[in-house]
């Protein structure tokens, strides 16, 4: 097999020789060739398994969830893993196995491609509130690059953690609270989408139809803080469906820099069969997001807002907007340091309100939240991750907590 493999690779590389009308030309061509046997060679060692590669992503998501569309064999297994420690200034500290979770993805052909996540949570301890979950789990078929299409439960194409959330892509120990309460991340759901990119001019898009947030619950009529995040219906058993749009647009065309916006519209109350059903809401979300990296500098964050019209019909107390949005700015001091790990310092602000309007006009600032987070990461490899930050949390414009947080994060 090696024989039969090196003298393809010495055929190929004199073939090159031959036509080639540059030197960079015979380069290139060496370069890719021992890329591929270095693959093979890789894979020959791994039994088979693909190794994940953390400069390479597809349709937007980690890299680990990408593993399968790059992989040369049929089974793809991946993963990403994160845990904490946090010392918060109005209470005792403690510790969380946050999330394990592991990706399986099978090449049917080249063309229908199987995706799939299961997470599991705090342990998976159910009595202390773990659980294990199916994250996403769909079937590609792609038909080129322009057009694929997607069905299954699918992430929803909001914002940037959502598609993103390995712990490798973001700077704090915890996601930001605006895509958490806000988009909400870890956001899926039962749909179809359609999807590609011109690369020629930058442009990648998502357009389909997802099952609808069911909005019409107690923490809506209620005002709470987490009234969208808990409309998710994702992949529970019998969901009621009722369809509701997506779409995405991002532009890629300068280097270094991506911005976009997403939006999503559907009916308010998903309660079929339901006594306490209502008609006439229905809830708009968007959110306006952008990443831009030059050297060792990175800047990242985004705006959303929703609305749920017709929230009246809910109660009269019931949230009826949120807004918000979060900043990031980081830098490698490597750069400064010469050690050859990645160690970029940061600092985050995020300023929300998950409950910016309510029917009746009372408790809007009951939640409104400011948060400044400064921390720093540490990458012994480009898998691998450790965290530690400080957040300074202001609530309805008062102090409310102060945390400091440790935490490590993998991907394979």
């Amino acid at each position: 097999m090696k024989k039969t493999t090196w003298t393809l690779s010495l055929a190929a590389i004199l073939a090159t020789g031959a036509t080639a009308a540059t030197l960079e030309e015979r380069v290139a061509a060496l370069e890719a060739q021992n890329e591929t046997l270095t693959e093979e060679v890789l894979a020959t060692q791994t039994g088979g398994f693909t190794l994940v590669d953390t400069e390479k992503t597809y349709n937007g998501m980690g890299p680990a969830a990408s593993k399968v569309y790059f992989s040369k064999n049929p089974l793809s297994i991946g993963g990403y893993g994160e845990m904490y420690y946090a010392n918060p200034d109005k209470g005792d500290d403690y510790a969380d196995v946050y999330r394990f979770v592991t990706y399986f993805g099978y090449k049917f052909s080249d063309n229908v491609i199987l995706n799939a996540e299961v997470e599991f949570e705090h342990g998976a301890n159910a009595d202390a509130g773990g659980e294990v979950a199916i994250e996403f789990m769909y079937l590609d078929f792609l038909w080129k690059e322009e057009i694929n299409f997607r069905v299954g439960n699918l992430l929803v194409p909001m914002g940037l953690v959502n598609l993103r959330h390995e712990p490798i892509l973001f700077n704090t120990v915890q996601r930001p609270e605006v895509e958490n309460k806000l988009l909400p991340s870890t956001w899926q759901e039962n749909g179809a989408l359609i999807y590609g990119q011109f690369s020629n001019i930058g442009i990648s898009y998502t357009l389909g139809m997802i099952n609808a947030l069911n909005l019409n619950n107690d923490d809506t009529r209620n005002a709470s803080n987490s009234w969208i995040r808990s409309g998710r219906l994702g992949s529970s058993a019998k969901a009621s469906f009722e369809p509701a749009f997506v779409g995405r647009l991002d532009y890629t065309g300068i280097n270094g820099l991506l911005v976009g916006a997403s939006v999503y519209y559907g009916n308010g109350s998903n309660r079929k069969d339901d006594p306490l059903d209502v008609s006439g809401t229905s809830a708009t979300m968007f959110d306006i997001h952008a990443n831009y990296e030059n050297g060792s500098f990175r800047a990242y964050g985004l705006y959303t807002q929703t609305t749920l019209s017709g929230a009246e019909k809910i109660g009269n107390g019931a949230a009826e907007k949120a807004n918000g949005y979060y900043v990031n700015l980081s830098y490698d001091i490597d750069s400064l340091t010469g050690l050859g790990y990645k160690i970029p310092l940061f600092v985050q602000y995020e300023d929300f309100n998950p409950v910016a309007s309510t029917v009746d006009g009372l408790n809007e600032d009951k939640y409104k939240t400011k948060t400044t987070t400064i921390g720093a990461n540490f990458f012994p490899a480009d898998q691998v991750v450790l965290k530690a930050d400080y957040a300074r949390k202001e609530v309805s414009g008062r102090d409310d907590e102060n945390i400091f947080s440790l935490g490590l994060g993998f991907v394979f």
